[in-house]
């Protein structure tokens, strides 16, 4: 059990949140949740250690195992992938090791009686009773387990840690995390990095082997999938819900709506007591009376509401030019670097007005397809693009290619034309940018900020072909659930690469499957895929 007892945590004179207390027991799987800026990430942090409250602390017993997947990379880039993954069990390699050189200490020396020698058998008695309680592990057999789970190849494992991305250098980190077995885990964002395949492996091995976790991730279908708990962080408070995410979302209507109701009664109260008190503060005989609510309103503790959801708002994107039949259409189409080969002879037809998503596992050439559509890599056959095909393209660091020098409103103004325009204020608001915001430089912003923004500068923009390389990365489930909406009715063209479920669910109408070298066309829906890919899953593994 690890409890949270009054915690509370200040910047800069500022309250973030205060009198925070929960309990943690073994076999909750906990989702935390609140709005950007609401405190999650740091209560995660002083949960794992590497934070320190302003007040408050965290309890826990003192075998106890806490690991936090860090948003930093702690790779020694002198190893290799299976040996910086096996220093999950470094502690264990470590009491064997220790334990071989004192048993031949043991043989060798001749010294029964000295002080030194029973040293050394307390010592071989302890580590041979810490190593019982850790059972028999095959090693090498549990960090295969879980590296191939996570989307590596055994020809991956001898491979240099600098050979890989940032996104795979993090699967190592989390790799070492599971393996370790803590007794709580910690995630932020898990899935960003992940493949459909490895989220969905990664969801199995929380449900099935964890002993406790808590969450925070804005991918709905995976916190779904693994929380029995939902705790908000909201307006310096928490609240703690023993049900997955959407029944949180309902209890939280209802709460709100209650909240609201207790508040429009209270402000009919203080406005009754108020009027009574201008009206008669200087009449004597009402002297008692006047001073006696004065205090009473004083001493009132104020009903306060919680910000209101407001993922219902709709933004549009400007009405689509018209294009041609076939905006895209590729035929034998093949790329390989050297002599690696990414995929060959890929033949498909994208058709006006299709919503397509591009669905593999990583390195199976998604994005290296997209690229060769947008001419940004050379490629041999033929790929066309169709008659007044307008593309507009959010590749995976979109949100550094922002002009640093301008600020949030001149970014959007330089793009938006015609009506559109008288629109700009409402579409910032929307992707969470208050007035305050306007003038700040792109260059001030923060990674999540700079996706939003150039998120809004690419629904303002005149297109009839948009394809969007992992969009929803950094973005909040609101924000989410506003550009999906957007995405729906669009009346254009879409291609998305996406790792989120729960985003393409309902918005994407076809899969092209890129596997083996090869694609596949899919005429479902990423469920209808899904459900099928997980049978042929087990087969697989069956076999």
């Amino acid at each position: 059990m690890i409890s949270v007892d009054n915690l509370g945590i200040e910047f800069s004179g500022t309250t973030l949140f205060s009198n925070i207390s929960f309990v943690i027991n073994p076999g909750d799987r906990v989702a935390l949740m609140g709005k950007n800026g609401a405190g999650k990430s740091t209560l995660l942090k002083i949960i794992a250690g590497v934070q320190t409250p302003s007040s408050g602390k965290i309890s826990a017993p003192n075998d106890a195992v806490i690991g936090y997947l860090p948003q930093h990379l702690l790779l020694d880039d002198n190893r290799t992938v299976f040996e910086e993954t096996s220093q999950a069990f470094a502690e264990v390699l470590g009491m064997q090791k220790r334990l071989e050189f004192l048993n031949k200490e043991l043989t060798t020396r001749t010294d029964y009686e000295s002080d030194s020698y029973y040293k050394i058998i307390e010592e071989v008695s302890t580590l041979s009773e810490k190593l019982y309680s850790e059972g028999e592990i095959n090693f090498d057999a549990e960090i295969e387990k879980v590296l191939i789970g996570l989307g590596f190849v055994r020809s991956d494992f001898n491979r240099p840690t600098t050979e890989f991305s940032g996104g795979w250098r993090m699967r190592i980190e989390l790799a070492k995390l599971l393996l370790k077995n803590p007794d709580l885990i910690l995630l932020d964002e898990p899935t960003n990095h992940l493949d459909i395949e490895s989220v969905q492996w990664l969801e199995n091995f929380l449900v099935e082997s964890s002993k406790a976790v808590m969450v925070i991730s804005h991918d709905r279908t995976f916190v779904d999938s693994i929380t029995t708990r939902t705790i908000e962080v909201t307006m310096g408070r928490i609240y703690d819900y023993k049900v997955n995410y959407s029944n949180y979302l309902q209890l939280r209507a209802e709460r709100r709506e209650k909240q609201l109701k207790a508040y429009e009664e209270q402000q009919k109260m203080i406005d009754s007591n108020m009027e009574f008190i201008e009206r008669f503060k200087g009449t004597y005989s009402k002297t008692l009376q006047v001073q006696s609510r004065v205090r009473m309103l004083e001493k009132l503790e104020r009903i306060e509401v919680d910000p209101e959801d407001t993922s219902r708002l709709r933004v549009k994107f400007p009405p689509s030019p018209r294009s041609g039949d076939y905006p895209v259409i590729a035929d034998n189409v093949c790329k390989s670097y050297g002599d690696l080969q990414v995929f060959k002879d890929v033949s498909f037809t994208i058709e006006r007005g299709d919503k397509v998503s591009f669905v593999g596992k990583n390195g199976e050439g998604k994005s290296t397809m997209i690229k060769c559509i947008m001419k940004e890599l050379e490629h041999q056959g033929d790929l066309n693009i169709g008659h007044n095909a307008q593309i507009a393209y959010f590749a995976q660091n979109e949100a550094s290619l922002l002009d640093e020098t301008l600020s949030v409103f001149e970014t959007i103004d330089e793009v938006a034309k015609g009506d559109i325009r008288t629109k700009i204020k409402d579409y910032l608001g929307a992707f969470m940018f208050s007035k305050e915001d306007w003038d700040k430089k792109v260059k001030v912003l923060s990674g999540g900020e700079r996706t939003r923004l150039a998120m809004v500068k690419l629904l303002l923009e005149p297109t009839n072909v948009l394809i969007l390389d992992e969009p929803t990365n950094h973005l909040d489930l609101r924000t989410k659930d506003i550009l999906k909406q957007a995405l729906i009715d669009f009346d254009g063209t879409i291609i998305l690469v996406s790792h989120d479920r729960d985003f393409l669910d309902g918005l994407a109408q076809k899969v092209f499957e890129f596997k083996d070298k090869r694609v596949k066309e899919h005429l479902e829906g990423i469920t209808e895929f899904l459900e099928k890919l997980k049978v042929a899953s087990i087969k697989e593994y069956e076999k």
